[in-house]
């Protein structure tokens, strides 16, 4: 019998019979554990006796055995209305990671088998939860999560309740914000860009004024290509906006180009807009991507991706552009809070016609601070807020992340 393979988000109805979940790691990952949780209406634990693991492997119809997972639907609790597959590294393995996503096969006597790999890791993730088990309509579904997280068990507990206390891992470094040689010199500005020789030099004067202007950066912008951000690419909007981050990229990074991600499904358009090519660059580009419901996730992991392969030693600066809310805020929170060691900086700016509460309270929502996040309302017409104003906006945050 052919198995049918989820993508991530994608659920299949399931079968009152017992199910298993086989997980399969890599021959070049790391040593791993599998593990279950039994979840509340609420997302949460009743007890610690719902985390079922090799040290107390069975409770109400869920056992875990080595790599497998079996549920026996029937006889799980009505109380509980999920069951969490997750994978985390051996803490007996320090510095183990995950980067090719483990696989997870879920099979019943009859049905279908299932399968469900995950997108490759790039933050440094070490427990991965794979699947979830959740009622629907008196029946049972199953989703494909593939969620990460670079904070381990601890990580996890926060989103779900559990008091654990793993080993003592080892220590992360932290990759701190580092002071240039020199002083960036916006005479390159001046000879390839004139038009943006003003910008470059209000940011400059906002960087100063914060007490970073002699810090680099290595500048990345985010751009949403969601259906609601139509006219304002149409408008030149969008376009005036990312000439304005690429004159502060010239006082952070004297390369004079930024990466540029249009976050539009899963596999996100990567270019760049420079010095030599910025006039027209975004109207340009946008034409060859999709329009749809931008998948920031997506776009976020992409840049992570690319800024950790490039060996940059600065700090990145990822300034996102956001026009309403995300569709999976859970995998947002998750990204932010797994860049949080990695020397990455997220500034979320808001403009257009979309809801944007969920970037203006990432704070209150999540019950956990990221220090490494900021939001900026650029109200629905960016283009109208003065230098001054707009670049106040742009390196409030950023600036004190870099002076921490």
């Amino acid at each position: 019998m052919r198995a049918t393979s989820l993508r991530k988000g994608e659920n299949a109805a399931l079968s009152p019979a017992p199910v298993l979940l086989s997980v399969s790691v890599s021959v070049q990952g790391p040593a791993s554990d599998v593990s279950a949780l039994l979840l509340g209406t609420r997302g949460k634990v009743r007890g610690d006796h719902d985390l079922v693991f090799y040290n107390h492997p069975a409770q109400d119809g869920v056992s875990v055995s080595g790599s497998v997972v079996t549920a026996d639907l029937g006889r799980v609790p009505a109380d509980v209305d999920r069951l969490a597959v997750v994978v985390s590294v051996d803490p007996g393995q320090p510095g183990g990671v995950f980067t090719r996503a483990p696989v997870l096969t879920i099979s019943q006597p009859g049905a279908t088998e299932l399968s469900f790999t995950a997108p490759d890791f790039t933050s440094g993730e070490t427990v991965v939860v794979l699947a979830e088990l959740y009622r629907r309509d008196g029946g049972w579904k199953v989703r494909a999560v593939g969620q990460g997280y670079a904070s381990g068990l601890a990580g996890l507990a926060t989103d779900y309740g559990v008091d654990v206390e793993p080993p003592a891992p080892a220590p992360v470094p932290v990759q701190k914000p580092r002071a240039p040689s020199a002083v960036v010199d916006l005479a390159k500005v001046e000879r390839v860009a004139p038009a943006l020789v003003a910008p470059a030099r209000q940011a400059s004067r906002a960087l100063a004024v914060r007490g970073i202007g002699q810090r680099r950066a290595a500048v990345y912008l985010l751009l949403d290509h969601g259906w609601n951000m139509e006219e304002l690419y149409e408008s030149f909007a969008v376009q005036a906006f990312a000439e304005r981050v690429l004159a502060l990229s010239a006082n952070l990074d004297d390369d004079g180009t930024v990466p540029v991600l249009f976050s539009s499904g899963d596999q996100p358009f990567l270019e760049d807009i420079r010095l030599d090519n910025y006039r027209g660059r975004i109207d340009q580009l946008h034409t060859q991507v999709d329009w749809g419901w931008g998948n920031v996730a997506a776009a976020m992991r992409h840049a992570v991706g690319h800024y950790r392969e490039s060996g940059a030693q600065d700090p990145a600066f990822i300034v996102t552009q956001v026009g309403d809310e995300p569709w999976d805020k859970a995998e947002v929170r998750s990204l932010l809070q797994n860049t949080a060691s990695l020397g990455v900086f997220w500034l979320f700016v808001g403009f257009g016609r979309g809801k944007l509460a969920f970037y203006k309270n990432l704070d209150a929502s999540t019950g956990a601070r990221f220090p490494n996040v900021a939001f900026y309302d650029a109200s629905k017409n960016p283009g109208a807020v003065p230098d001054e104003r707009f670049y106040a906006g742009l390196v409030d945050g950023f600036a004190m992340w870099m002076r921490s």
